[in-house]
């Protein structure tokens, strides 16, 4: 994520910001990547705090008109978990847009978010046909870390399900192209395997045995879905940090240039080769605070081989190159 110029004085702006340091108020215009200091503001400022512009006065920003479904407010701690999920998913949108998805340029449908708030039971996360279910209850820390140690994950934030469950979404966009599927059968193996069957088993069982191998996560082991979006997932994570690396200004042998994009990077064996650099030395750093790795994860050859995939495809996908 890039740090942005402030519109109205010195200093920077953080992608999350609603008001420069001097209090003014400020909106972030997704399609110009900058920060401006008048309205049209989203009409969920006052509500859950988004900071994006909106088309015109009273009206959702680009992101908060993709919800179609927003929380019951009257469920506990519904409003502030929808706001924290909201923001994750503003970040997500606006990295995916460094590749063309979901602007205007984009020809294609965009998702359609189901903002769900948990009561008794608890809510499935999934994709069905442009539709990205999202319980907003796992902003919730506690919670999120209690499924996460059960599951026995290494990683589990709502950034982390905004991507995956995305992914399984761009996973149609491009399935409606005649030049994908056979291409991502030969690659992941075969979708039409019975979903259903192949995530009980998974959860009965557990991955198979050497899973590591060949998958960059246990639970991409489940199906092939479940490894594309796992894989797409973490492009973008490794993506991201890369770009935030560079954008908060430090250095590291390992970056073609000072101000490198990684996001225009055409060569993606050489970006995830640099991310992966970088991410182990970010570790390291968080180790001498007793903190977790940032990056908890092992890029086997067969995992490369998949990202570079996904590399292809999400940056050409969007505009149908």
């Amino acid at each position: 994520m890039r740090v942005f110029a402030n519109p109205v004085g010195a200093g920077s702006l953080w992608f999350d910001n609603l008001a420069t340091a001097d209090g003014t108020p400020v909106a972030y215009d997704p399609q110009a990547r900058a920060f401006l200091p008048m309205p049209p503001f989203c009409v969920n400022r006052e509500v859950i705090g988004c900071n994006w512009i909106a088309p015109k006065q009273g009206a959702f920003c680009r992101s908060c008109a993709m919800t179609a479904l927003a929380p019951d407010p009257s469920i506990p701690d519904a409003m502030p978990n929808w706001a924290q999920t909201e923001a994750a998913k503003r970040w997500v949108l606006d990295n995916l847009g460094r590749w063309h998805w979901f602007r205007p340029e984009d020809p294609g449908a965009p998702p359609v978010f189901h903002m769900l708030a948990e009561g008794p039971t608890p809510v499935a996360m999934g994709h069905a046909g442009g539709v990205v279910t999202i319980s907003v209850a796992e902003a919730d820390a506690v919670l999120r870390t209690t499924r996460r140690e059960a599951l026995e994950e290494p990683y589990r934030t709502m950034i982390g399900h905004m991507r995956h469950e995305i992914s399984h979404m761009l996973w149609w966009r491009l399935s409606l192209r005649d030049d994908f599927l056979d291409a991502f059968r030969n690659m992941f193996g075969d979708e039409r395997v019975d979903y259903p069957s192949a995530l009980q088993q998974y959860f009965h069982d557990g991955p198979p045995p050497g899973w590591q191998s060949s998958f960059l996560t246990a639970y991409a082991s489940a199906h092939p879905h479940e490894d594309w979006a796992e894989t797409a997932a973490h492009l973008l994570h490794l993506t991201d940090i890369t770009d935030s690396f560079v954008a908060a200004g430090l250095s590291s042998p390992e970056l073609p240039s000072p101000h490198w994009d990684p996001y225009m990077e055409p060569d993606a064996e050489r970006l995830i080769r640099v991310a992966a650099s970088l991410v182990a030395g970010v570790n390291h750093v968080n180790r001498s605070m007793g903190l977790s790795d940032l990056y908890p994860f092992v890029l086997s050859d067969a995992a490369r081989r998949k990202l570079v995939f996904v590399h292809d495809w999400l940056r050409r996908g969007a505009q149908g190159l």
